[in-house]
Order: C-alpha cells, then structure tokens, then sequence
C-alpha cells in the first residue's frame, strides 16, 4: 500500500493553525545515528530541524542519537527537543551493521522503558532500517509502541555498506523492519520505489520531503550576509556542498569549469566538505592547471552554507547517487538556479529549464553546456531562481513536512 505525502496543504501553514483542534499532545520517540553535535551542527539536520516545526502541531519529541562506543564522543546540540547522545557497543566496520541494532536496544530498553512509564510514548520514529529500525522493532515487541522508520537514500537495505553475508543480514533484517513498522517513510519517489521493489510491495510506504528552513535559507540582501555576492563583483562563483566520496561527482564539476575558464576568465568553484576524495579532487584541480580557482572551504556551519548559497551564482551538484539532497532544496530556497542529475530523487522536483537544469549523471560535456548557459544568461539564472524560490515556498518548508509528519503520526498511532 502506498500513499504520497507531499501535496501542498489546502491552507496556507505559514500562517494558519498548525495544531489539530481537539487533538491530545502525541508523544514521539526520535532514534537515529543523524543528529548534529556541538562539534557540527549540519550533521543530521534534516533530522534536528523539522522538530520546532513539528511542537506547532501538538507532537511533542525525544531525541535519542545512537553512537557506536568506538566513535569519538559527541554532545548534542541544543534544540526544542530534548535530546541525548547515547552510546553502545558495536563491532567496528560495516561486518558489525546488521548486529549493531541489538546491542543499540540493549543499550537503550531500561532508558525508553523509564521514559515510557514518566511519559508515555505514543510511536517511535527510527530514522535508517538499520541499527536504529531494528532497535525499534526490538522496542515495539517488547514495549508494545508502535513505530515508523524513515529512509533518507537509496541504499534502502543497507547492502551498500556491507559484502557478502553480512549483506545478505543487513537485507533481511531491514525487510523485517519495514515488515512490522506502521510506515515507512521514504524521502522520495525514487526511494520509495526501491523499497517497494524489494519488499515485493508489502509495506505501506509514504513519501514525505524534507523541507527547508526558508528564513535561514533566503534571498537576502544583494550582498548576503558576508562579503560581495557574483552580482556585485561580476566574478562568476559555482558552488557545490557535499561530502567529498566519488558519487557526488565533484570530480567533473572541476572538469567542467577547466573547460570554462576560456570564455570566463574569472570563473571560480567554491566546494563545500570534506572526505576521502580530497586529495584527489586538489590532484584533478593543479593537473588542469586551476587549483587557484577551485577552493576546498572543508565544512562549514548551516549559517555559513546559507551565507555561500547567497554569494554564489549557481548551484551544481551532478551526484549520481542521490535519494534527493538536501543542499538542491535550499539554494533553490536562496533563489539560486541549481543543477541537479536525472534519474536521481531531486529529478521529482526541478522542473528542467523552468525551476532549475538537469544533466544526465556522470556526462561532463552536458555539465559543461548547462554551466555555460547559465552563466551567459543573466536574465534567466534570476527567472529561474525566482521559480525555484516559489518552489520551495509552495510545499517544501520545514512547516510543510511538520504537517506530513504530524498527519502520519497520528494515523499510525490510531
């Protein structure tokens, strides 16, 4: 059974009642590995931020952030939920993934069980089948709560990040997360489609996307927050944030602009995060003779991507692996023109040539073109950008799926 979540409400919900009239405050048990920390507050944001939104409509969270006990100790961020990072034992590596559910409930029952008799607990929500939908299950079998479990990317069954046998685990156990859930909730149609594939469509799947903060994400002054934005400089700035790993296609983003630089001198490409592929990212970079165009700025805080956002003149992230991203969502919130890969989850909502460009996944000459049309085109990155800013205005704001969220919550409950 299916269900789609992410029609525009009736009502305008920026400015209307959020909270069912006459419905009792629900009590939501949040489980997830993605939370930010002190240290970074991006870091599982598409968790954190939709909880404020979600007080307006009479839901009231818990947030317990699982930690495998061989990770550096993080503390959680304040926010309007009440959260804490809980650590638990887990053997190291993927190999550990389909055990690490079991030893994350062990860690957790006689904390949820205390909870559960303080505060009762409505529904659990686990964000990933695995460790957090399998601790969930183990608590809904031995507390009697309810719960739905969130899937944020397309490797659904978490056999991408484990071989062999312990694949074959991590597949079967998050069938059997689905299996015994109230929803799953998948953050697009493309996700939800894999789910379902794999399930042979015996779940009941939802789809919900994730929203945007359009205040921390808006057009701003010409200038931005910081420093001189492209429009007053006149220097043409593509952006790109994402963690560096091969699949995010940055590699051809420093391929395309090289390829640029004749017809723009004064091109540069700014890349927000971090990972394994730096080195060889900056390697690409000095081999085609740019490295002093290309900046590697390493993380950056939410306001410091917003800020970024605002200075650059479009948006490019040709991932090819991608069950939507969030980062496409708010610069087309800052009213930036954002390119994005067919075939991918963002592919459900830039409308190409009317919100935002697509190119085909890991095609390097149609990157470049769509670069250049854009920068050539004055005129149309502001249409496009406008659109865009609509877009998000229309059905992706934070509110928006605090309204999903919330509906979805209360069904599975009732």
């Amino acid at each position: 059974m299916t269900e789609t979540a992410n029609v525009p409400p009736r009502s305008d919900p920026e400015r209307g009642s959020a909270k069912p009239r006459g419905s009792a405050p629900l009590h939501v048990l949040t489980l997830t590995p993605f939370y930010p920390s002190e240290e970074d507050d991006a870091a599982g944001c598409f968790v954190s931020e939709p909880l404020d939104a979600l007080a307006a409509y009479g839901v009231v969270n818990t947030v317990f952030a699982l930690q495998t006990f061989y990770r550096r100790k993080l503390r959680a961020r304040d926010s309007g939920a009440t959260a804490r990072w809980l650590r638990y034992f887990s053997w190291p590596g993927s190999a550990g993934l389909p055990a690490a559910g079991a030893f994350a409930f062990a860690r957790i029952v006689s904390q949820v069980r205390e909870l559960q008799r303080s505060h009762q607990i409505d529904l659990i929500h686990a964000h990933a089948p695995l460790p957090s939908g399998h601790a969930a299950m183990l608590l809904s079998a031995e507390l009697g709560i309810p719960y739905v479990v969130s899937v944020h990317g397309l490797d659904v069954f978490s056999t991408g990040q484990t071989a062999s046998r312990a694949g074959e685990w991590s597949r079967r156990l998050s069938q059997r997360v689905y299996r015994s859930s109230r929803r799953v909730i998948c953050v697009s149609e493309h996700v939800r489609e894999l789910v379902l594939e794999g399930m042979r469509r015996s779940c009941r799947t939802s789809v919900v996307y994730n929203g945007v903060d359009p205040e921390l994400f808006s057009p701003g002054s010409e200038a931005g927050s910081e420093g001189k934005s492209e429009a007053a400089s006149g220097d043409p700035l593509i952006l790109s944030v994402g963690n560096l790993i091969p699949i995010k296609g940055h590699d051809l983003l420093i391929r395309a602009v090289g390829a640029l630089v004749s017809e723009f001198p004064r091109i540069s490409l700014e890349i927000i995060g971090d990972g394994p592929e730096h080195g060889s990212l900056r390697a690409l970079a000095q081999q085609l003779q740019i490295l002093d165009r290309v900046h590697f700025a390493g993380r950056q805080s939410r306001r410091q991507v917003a800020d970024a956002m605002r200075r650059c003149t479009v948006f490019a992230l040709p991932s090819r692996y991608e069950g939507l991203g969030c980062v496409y969502l708010e610069a087309m919130s800052v009213g930036k023109p954002v390119i994005g890969c067919r075939g991918q989850g963002i592919a459900e909502i830039i409308r190409h040539g009317s919100n935002g460009f697509l190119v085909g996944p890991d095609n390097e000459k149609e990157l470049t073109l769509a670069l250049a049309m854009l920068l050539r085109d004055d005129q149309r990155r502001r249409n496009l950008g406008a659109v865009a800013r609509d877009t998000i205005l229309e059905r992706l704001t934070l509110t928006h799926q605090a309204e999903n969220l919330a509906r979805m919550y209360r069904e599975s409950v009732g």
